[in-house]
């Protein structure tokens, strides 16, 4: 802000950028112009309006064609080869790691599937910032549950991609399978899989019983080591955890956690078994909650790719947000914790997401803001304070 003739103005901020700097780096040389400016333009779109419907981001395109011609261009894009997870995802995530998780940190991936009409999405992810990031997905070609040969098919390419660190697998009841366990054990992988309180265990010396009758009640937990889970032949012993939270502020979980793992002890499983929610705040983030991913009437094909267009504007939020809280600007984004409020009222995505649309919000409106600011020349100083902090934001953006 400046003053000319004794009047506070305001200066027009620059433009954001649409992606950040690493992201246009590894980009560039793989797309051709208009291929990485098309890509640019749907992500801002997609933080803009959070929506992630090929209609909805036509009407809403700005390039001056005919509507048609928009959602014709749209479609096509989404049909490229060269979008893939492999060759545009995996760069990125790879440098996320590298970046913002220490090279000695444990990584958390978890596995977990969601479905709407016919479509069916599974999905591996990377639990950071109490979010899980996806790393790669799969549209399964039919409804209900996964198979073994699809959980490995999704596991395999994560686990190649993170093969110089220490990782830990988290999957709910869909997942607690001793194949999958065994699977897992062979590539020496850790792994915490929810499995069914209908479950039969036998421990040395005794006969086969059913979890849900080992007498576990709110705020207590059990660790058995080297125990058969399974009455079929061929598979070694595992280790089970189970945990039921104690109630809380009237709040208790509503039945206990009964966990397939090999982490070795209880607080260890159950510390990361927590973490798994991410996935769940993910989902939320990227339907209803976020982008309305299950808005999109997308065939399969585009439908993979506007799922790796979320990725990278849910990413590019995550980021953000980390960014404005670890500079202390979050207070101009959104509410903070309260005293007494255990979590945080908004999550790095929230606040990654919305402190870009209130930049946004500036640049569109500059010229009333200027001349709203100079109505209220008593907040000079106040002024001065939030504009500083929207140029940090652009700094980032």
């Amino acid at each position: 802000m400046v003053e000319k003739n004794g009047v506070a103005i305001v200066n027009k901020p620059p433009l954001l950028k649409m992606l950040p700097t690493f992201y246009q780096i590894c980009w560039e040389h793989q797309l051709k112009q208009t291929q990485y400016l098309t890509l640019q333009i749907l992500v801002f779109l997609l933080q803009a309006h959070k929506h992630v419907s090929i209609e909805r981001l036509a009407t809403v395109m700005p390039y001056p064609v005919l509507f048609e011609s928009r959602r014709r261009g749209i479609q096509r894009f989404l049909m490229l080869p060269i979008l893939n997870v492999e060759t545009l995802w995996f760069p990125i995530i790879k440098y996320i790691v590298r970046t913002y998780i220490k090279s000695t940190k444990v990584l958390t991936l978890t596995i977990d599937r969601t479905q709407w009409r016919d479509k069916n999405i599974f999905v591996i992810s990377l639990i950071w910032e109490q979010r899980a990031i996806p790393v790669f997905w799969q549209i399964l070609p039919k409804r209900g549950s996964s198979n073994l040969s699809e959980q490995q098919r999704l596991i395999s390419p994560a686990l190649s991609l993170f093969k110089k660190y220490k990782i830990i697998i988290l999957g709910d009841r869909e997942f607690g399978s001793v194949k999958l366990a065994k699977w897992l054990c062979e590539r020496k992988v850790k792994f915490a899989l929810r499995v069914k309180q209908e479950r039969y265990i036998k421990e040395e010396g005794q006969d086969y019983r059913r979890l849900s009758d080992l007498g576990l009640i709110p705020g207590t937990g059990f660790y058995l080591a080297g125990v058969q889970v399974t009455k079929q032949k061929g598979f070694d012993k595992f280790d089970v955890a189970g945990y039921w939270q104690r109630k809380y502020r009237c709040k208790s979980l509503d039945e206990p956690w009964y966990l397939l793992t090999n982490l070795g002890n209880l607080t260890s499983a159950i510390s990361a078994y927590k973490r798994r929610s991410g996935i769940e705040a993910m989902f939320k983030d990227c339907k209803t909650g976020g982008y309305n991913l299950e808005k999109s009437h997308a065939a399969d094909k585009r439908l993979m790719n506007l799922i790796l267009i979320i990725a990278i504007a849910y990413s590019c939020a995550v980021i953000g947000g980390r960014r404005i809280k670890n500079i202390g600007i979050q207070k101009y984004i959104g509410r903070l914790k309260e005293f007494k409020r255990i979590s945080r009222r908004h999550s790095s995505f929230w606040i990654g997401l919305y402190g870009q649309l209130w930049i946004g919000g500036m640049e569109f409106c500059n010229e009333l803001v200027s001349k709203l600011m100079q109505l209220r020349r008593n907040k000079l100083p106040n002024f001065q304070k939030g504009l500083r902090a929207a140029a940090l934001i652009q700094a980032y953006f």
